[in-house]
């Protein structure tokens, strides 16, 4: 049986959706942070690369919309801290043991030295990142590989949407390690399910236990 569609009754309301100039704005906004940001460090002589959602926006994912996340050394942070208010951002001091944060007027600046899965950024880390042009500067940006793992660390039960997630792992592709993410998030059942699910999307490569996994659902008779 056909029905006709009812209208809403309560249509949203603009302000139900966010104002695209608002975006842009934040976008520009962030991205002056960043050229700043990495200006100042490089002329500091402080190694340091560009991680979370900036790291994913400028290796091919959405644009960023929260705080700039840079990664380096615990003993570089303090020194990158410092380096910053300098130059006349406002540090906030050391929060939950594992990164610094300044503001470089109402953008926070996250300069972390614990990742994640509290493991201390080290310069094996930094090595493996890659320089990518923004504006007037070359930001030296986290590997595929690491961002990802990052970013599996985050899951948990209060965070736990998958669809980017998704988006993102289909703009890194084969430029991810999918081995070594399964090896480094093997602890996390939120990793373990997310890895399945792009396996099955044909997204990541099969990572040996996913291949378990697809073994146990079909066994041979």
């Amino acid at each position: 049986m056909v029905t006709e569609q009812q209208p809403h009754r309560h249509p949203p309301r603009s302000s139900e959706f966010p104002d695209p100039r608002a975006t842009d704005a934040r976008e520009e906004e962030l991205q002056r942070t960043l050229v700043r940001v990495v200006k100042l460090l490089s002329a500091n002589g402080i190694r340091f690369a560009v991680a979370g959602e900036c790291a994913a926006y400028l290796l091919g994912g959405p644009p960023a919309e929260q705080d700039l996340v840079i990664v380096l050394t615990r003993e570089d942070a303090q020194r990158a801290a410092e380096a910053l208010a300098t130059a006349g951002m406002r540090a906030a001091g050391e929060r939950e043991d594992r990164l610094n944060t300044v503001y470089d007027g109402d953008t926070p600046v996250e300069l972390v030295f614990r990742r994640p899965n509290a493991v201390e950024v080290t310069e094996h880390l930094l090595d493996r990142a890659s320089p990518v042009q923004i504006g007037s500067a070359a930001a030296p940006v986290i590997a595929a590989t690491d961002l990802m793992i990052d970013k599996l660390h985050e899951l948990g039960t209060h965070r736990c949407d998958f669809v980017p997630m998704v988006q993102l792992a289909r703009v890194l592709g084969d430029r991810v390690d999918w081995s070594a993410v399964a090896d480094a998030t093997a602890d996390s059942p939120y990793a373990r399910a997310f890895l399945g699910l792009v396996t099955d999307l044909s997204i990541a490569a099969a990572t040996p236990r996913a291949a378990g996994r697809d073994a146990r659902s079909h066994p041979t008779t």
